[in-house]
């Protein structure tokens, strides 16, 4: 009878359940909305559960998830989010902030529901990327969902495709921890295993890599896959802006580990970054190169490994293999020398050593003598004001040979100096304004032609003399000799007031002579060591490495001496000089003013006005003002 009784209670008790339609008397709920919706088939008392008839109590018992989403309830529970709700931060991610009304809530996979991936940042944007909210709550990421929507993942999730990453892909959906907890998905240690999920051929190489390794053992300092390819604005290496582009990851991304001061101080890397930074390969990608080598191209990519493992692709028995991928054809050679050398210090061999050295003492001695005898020369001139270029007489100077293979030289010569700093000094203001930045095989093209121009010149320059016996004399003029130091002394006795007499000179005087023979010393040094690293194929081939950073050392300091040495010598010369200026013409018109001939080279006006004044004589140097 009991039990006929309770039945029949029952009955009554769910007969008189209310239905949708019974709560919408009074509740404003879109029943179209919610039928649709995933909880439509449970009826309003699917989750109102404490309410059995109507009317029912005023306070009815609140609606918990966990009766049915147990797990995902507990899951939330220990989150950044829960744990945050738990000590009574009131804003913080809760249900129906992220899944949306209950009465709508929709499956993942629709598109419209929040919490579809192709919805996802917006969903969590609603915090994330509110300035006032990140501010509120100390959060140091700035604008990390715009970052995402940025990005390689990002961008193809707007596209619409379902296997790429969104938020909860890489924090976790319920489960979302703060990324210095061990468990976190973005915990540090967690990071390759996270990106595994996608990436999981990588995540297997990356494992066994040096930094894998570094990890694994609880290194804070070794890079996981976030510390090279960024966050949350994860680019291609294709674009520009990407950490691990070609342009970027030598600099930005290797060497903001490996050329960081305290990070070497710890582990010891050496000058590598510097050095390579200086290097033909570091100053053509910094110059705008996209092909040349980088970190990446020489030490792997996610596969890194040290040198001494013999499956390092910097191993001495695979590096024939690894520089051959640009340089086809090398020999074993190549493993015989240092690779990141500086050309001004560190780890060098001791023929770089030595060049370095003798060029430092070389260009200050040099210079500084040139600066000193002109500077005196100027002020001398300047104090006696005496006129010069009179009676405006002109004779031949350079006959149409000399001119022309000065012409060669003097153009040549302007690109050859643009081009080569343009090199060295990729940065720098300059190399924009010419439009060499970011044209490295422009600058590059432009440079060896200069070179073939100014060497066809020389060639010219000699073949001409053989051919020519009337001006093959300037051979026999501009060979130097002990009448040439002291006049040296004698002009600047002269240039000091010690005496009144100036020096005179035949058809050349020591200015001519010195900047001749320089000219042609520079010359030969640059041509062998520009050709060296022109042919670099050949000479790595035939050549240990320490020839090239060799030949790297002296053709940039002979570089600059030859840059200086025109700057300060021959432009004073032609140019700056009293006696000349504002420029001695017979570089273009082949003549010279009879004036200052017969002044500073009397014996020289008097051979050519006994010959009649004939077309020929050189001065290939320029006209001097001594």
């Amino acid at each position: 009878m009991r039990l006929l009784l309770a039945g029949l209670m029952s009955v009554v008790m769910f007969a008189a359940a209310p239905t949708p339609k019974d709560c919408t008397s009074c509740h404003e709920v879109d029943l179209v909305a919610f039928e649709a919706s995933k909880h439509g088939g449970m009826g309003c008392v699917g989750c109102h559960s404490s309410i059995t008839s109507l009317p029912h109590a005023d306070k009815p018992k609140p609606v918990t998830c966990a009766s049915c989403h147990e797990d995902q309830v507990k899951a939330y529970s220990k989150s950044v989010h829960g744990q945050a709700k738990l000590h009574g931060m009131t804003d913080t991610a809760t249900c129906q902030s992220c899944h949306g009304s209950a009465h709508k809530i929709q499956s993942g996979s629709q598109p419209t529901s929040p919490v579809n991936s192709k919805n996802l940042a917006d969903t969590c944007g609603a915090c994330h990327s509110n300035p006032n909210f990140l501010a509120k709550h100390k959060i140091p990421f700035a604008k990390p969902v715009e970052a995402y929507r940025l990005s390689v993942h990002g961008r193809e999730v707007a596209k619409g495709n379902t296997s790429a990453p969104s938020c909860s892909n890489c924090h976790g959906s319920h489960d979302i921890l703060a990324s210095k907890d061990p468990k976190a998905k973005v915990n540090r240690a967690n990071v390759a295993e996270t990106c595994g999920v996608c990436h999981n051929d990588v995540q297997a190489i990356y494992a066994d890599s040096v930094h894998g390794l570094a990890v694994k053992r609880s290194s804070n300092d070794s890079p996981t896959c976030t510390g090279c390819h960024g966050e949350h604005s994860i680019l291609a290496p294709k674009e520009a802006g990407s950490l691990v582009n070609p342009a970027r990851v030598s600099t930005v991304t290797c060497g903001r580990c490996h050329g960081d001061e305290r990070m070497n101080s710890r582990y010891e890397f050496g000058d590598k970054v510097p050095a390579f930074q200086d290097s033909f390969h570091g100053l053509a990608i910094r110059g705008g190169q996209k092909t040349a080598a980088n970190c990446a191209s020489c030490h792997g990519v996610h596969n890194i490994l040290p040198s001494a493992d013999i499956r390092s692709t910097i191993n001495p028995a695979n590096l024939q293999k690894t520089c051959g991928q640009c340089h086809p054809g090398l020999g074993e050679k190549i493993s015989h020398g240092r690779v990141h050398v500086r050309t001004a210090g560190g780890a060098e061999h001791i023929s770089v050593q030595w060049i370095r050295w003798a060029y430092y003492a070389l260009i200050p001695m040099t210079i500084g003598f040139m600066l000193f005898h002109n500077g005196i020369d100027w002020l001398a001139k300047l104090r006696r004001h005496k006129p010069h270029h009179g009676t405006g007489e002109q004779l031949p100077r350079m006959n149409k040979w000399f001119r022309i293979t000065h012409g060669m030289v003097m153009v040549s010569f302007i690109v050859l100096v643009i081009t080569g700093f343009a090199l060295k000094f990729p940065d720098a203001g300059w190399v924009q304004a010419v439009g060499l930045h970011g044209a490295g095989a422009t600058r590059a093209i432009l440079h060896r032609i200069a070179a073939v121009v100014i060497s066809a010149a020389t060639v010219l320059h000699f073949i001409h003399l053989a051919l020519v016996k009337k001006d093959r004399v300037i051979l026999i003029e501009l060979l130097p000799g002990w009448q040439d130091a002291k006049d040296i002394v004698n002009t600047l006795r002269y240039n000091l007031g010690l005496t009144d007499k100036r020096p005179t000179f035949g058809m050349f005087g020591y200015a001519e002579k010195m900047e001749y023979w320089a000219f042609m010393w520079g010359t030969v040094v640059m041509a062998v060591s520009g050709l060296l690293l022109w042919a670099q194929n050949w000479s790595l081939r035939h050549f240990p490495t320490w020839v090239l950073d060799a030949a790297t050392a002296a053709h940039w300091y002979e570089a600059i001496l030859a840059t200086l040495s025109i700057l300060v010598w021959h432009w004073y010369l032609v140019i700056f000089d009293p006696d000349v200026y504002p420029m001695d013409l017979a570089w273009l018109t082949g003549k010279a003013s009879a004036d200052h001939l017969r002044e500073t080279r009397p014996e020289y006006y008097r051979q050519l006005m006994e010959k009649g004044n004939p077309e020929g004589g050189s001065d290939t140097g320029g006209e001097s003002g001594h």
